[in-house]
């Protein structure tokens, strides 16, 4: 029996440890080998020597060690994985743009490469101007280099058509799980009961709206809490330290959580999921607020509004988030609408099985037959 092979690169590893690409790998690894599918992901390890193998789940994993950390150790795991992947025989799909120069040698090679373009990396506030024109340059470079573009968002595939033609882009979004139930105990430690809290999970930066949103929370007493999730250091960032003393005594600070059913838990019984991203496409996060039938408050902008869908609330700057909080706090009809409206937005577009099939359809549609 002849298999499709599918090797990924772009990402840490499988199982998923570090947010929304690795959780789509994972789901798409083990979907495809469950599809008859022979599945690659080149894993990020930390130490030095030669690569090595090993197998989950059906899926082979390639472990490439790196000795150094942080973004530069990123950088070197994938220049060492791309150039591995010169070796192999099948399709490659690379998740993120960051380092799309490198794939330029699988270009040359005639490997064929799908590449998902994530959303507008350079656009972020948090990044400096060598960061900044980096991206821009591998986002330019990966619209040429890549075989076939997928783009997570409408909005994301207009902008990337104005670098290539439309024709090489083909739309699909993130998926999310439907949490239907949570285990409220689980909110104990934190002080909050179901439906008398809000929450914020994101991570704290300017351009996610953490500032404003707080601020607006914390204009006048609530009766109610407001949980801020995320890896604060205040000692260390100005930002996190502007927004834990813009909090006002309703605030929580729990740090920054990576127990799944803690923080379905936290979405499924929270009043109202705050959404304050500026920048990207189809937020996994977000995603998942629908999952979980979360009434949504997001930022308002094209991103948001075509994730989030109609039934969502929306917030331009901190006085619109306030008066939100001031309405809808004691409205508990539009509540349900929001939370309602979420349901129905999540499985109009945004279920594993979904997205998953229209992945394998592009992927046999791009699979090379040589």
């Amino acid at each position: 029996m002849t298999y499709k092979h599918l090797l990924i690169l772009g990402i840490r590893g499988v199982p998923a440890q570090h947010g929304g690409f690795e959780t789509f790998a994972e789901k798409l690894s083990l979907f495809l080998v469950g599809q008859g599918w022979r599945v690659t992901v080149y894993c990020q390890e930390d130490g030095s020597g030669e690569a090595w193998e090993s197998t989950w789940c059906g899926v082979r994993r390639i472990h490439i060690p790196v000795s150094r950390g942080g973004a530069a150790g990123t950088v070197i795991f994938d220049w060492k994985a791309t150039r591995h992947a010169l070796s192999e025989q099948g399709l490659f799909l690379t998740l993120g743009y960051n380092t799309a120069i490198f794939n330029l040698m699988q270009r040359l090679k005639g490997q064929t490469n799908v590449i998902n373009m994530d959303g507008i990396e350079w656009r972020r506030e948090k990044w400096g101007t060598i960061a900044k024109t980096w991206f821009w340059l591998n986002e330019r470079a990966g619209c040429w280099i890549g075989n076939h573009l997928v783009a997570d968002h409408p909005k994301i595939k207009e902008h990337l058509a104005t670098r290539v033609s439309a024709d090489k882009i083909t739309m699909i979004p993130y998926g999310g799980d439907e949490v239907n139930g949570a285990d409220a105990s689980l909110l104990a430690p934190y002080g909050v009961e179901p439906g008398r809290f809000s929450v914020v999970i994101a991570r704290p930066e300017p351009e996610n709206s953490f500032l404003e949103m707080v601020r607006a929370f914390s204009r006048r007493p609530r009766n109610h809490r407001l949980v801020v999730l995320g890896n604060f250091k205040p000692d260390d960032n100005p930002y996190h330290r502007q927004v834990m003393d813009a909090a006002g005594a309703e605030v929580i600070f729990p740090g920054a959580i990576y127990e799944a059913p803690v923080v379905q838990a936290l979405r499924r019984y929270s009043r109202f999921y705050l959404h304050g991203h500026r920048v990207g496409g189809t937020n996994p996060s977000l995603v998942e607020a629908l999952g979980a039938g979360c009434a949504v408050i997001a930022h308002d902008n094209h991103f948001n509004r075509w994730v989030a869908g109609p039934d969502a609330a929306y917030f331009q700057d901190e006085s619109a988030c306030a008066a939100l909080f001031d309405r809808l706090l004691t409205d508990d009809a539009a509540v349900a609408r929001m939370k309602a409206g979420s349901g129905v937005r999540f499985h109009e577009r945004f279920t594993w099985p979904q997205v998953l099939g229209e992945y394998e359809e592009l992927l046999v549609r791009w699979y090379p037959t040589k």
